[in-house]
């Protein structure tokens, strides 16, 4: 079978495309093409299916194989992805399970318009911090701490399984914003999360902490930019192809 790898501000993803309307599972095959020791390696597979109405329907999974409903960064890359392959033009929209998600590319860029935030609670009270959960196409737990080192790893994943989300840790500078994420599906902190720093600048923005757009560095240092226009959040990096490889 014939994949690509894009990285997507730090985020790395494992593409294919079909073009037969199926119902199959590709769990199994994330599990084993994700696995950073035992497969290529990856932050999720993506794979692209034909759509009647829009440019295409993706199927996003995780690490683990779990099936997850949005994710940021990898609808940037699959729109990535289309674009290079000739499958999408430059403005795409694609049937994502939290909805119809849009993506337009300029040259190596390309920015998402993402479903709307939902507050789904406020001020939850964990290790002295204020939380709050947002729903940004899947949910995220948020806080702000200046501190974004504060809590260590498996303070995080013991939030990841109480609430059932990302964990997600912004701290303000002056001109941007740092962010922390750990991830559910990939057990693990990664280097970035597009919907996670779209629910954190959601947090900041009702807060009054900072400026729409604003600038994000992840923990891949790569800038991404945040912006609330008509009610709807849209994230904008680069990404970049990484390889095209077969995997027997």
């Amino acid at each position: 079978m014939f994949f690509s790898k894009y990285s997507a501000s730090g985020n790395d993803f494992i593409l294919m495309h079909t073009f037969r309307y199926n119902e199959d599972s590709y769990s199994n095959l994330a599990k084993q093409i994700c696995h950073r020791q035992e497969g290529i390696g990856a932050d999720g597979l993506i794979v692209l299916k034909p759509h009647r109405e829009y440019d295409f329907e993706w199927e996003f999974y995780n690490a683990d194989g779990s099936v997850a409903e949005m994710c940021g960064n990898g609808s940037r890359a699959a729109g990535m992805y289309a674009r290079d392959l000739g499958l999408a033009g430059n403005s795409q929209k694609f049937l994502s399970k939290a909805g119809v998600i849009g993506v337009e590319i300029e040259g190596d860029w390309a920015e998402s318009a993402l479903s709307k935030a939902e507050v789904l609670k406020k001020d939850i009270c964990e290790f002295g911090k204020n939380w709050w959960l947002i729903n940004t196409g899947v949910p995220h737990l948020v806080c702000e701490d200046l501190e974004i080192m504060g809590l260590n790893k498996e303070d995080l994943r013991f939030l990841r399984h109480k609430y059932n989300a990302n964990i997600n840790i912004a701290s303000c500078r002056e001109d941007r914003v740092l962010a922390r994420t750990f991830e559910r599906g990939v057990e693990d902190e990664t280097l970035a999360c597009g919907t996670g720093m779209a629910a954190m600048f959601y947090y900041l923005l009702l807060a009054n902490k900072v400026k729409n757009p604003c600038l994000f560095n992840p923990a891949s240092k790569e800038d991404l930019y945040l912006r609330e226009e008509n009610g709807k959040l849209y994230l904008k990096g680069k990404v970049r192809k990484i390889c095209d490889f077969i995997y027997l």
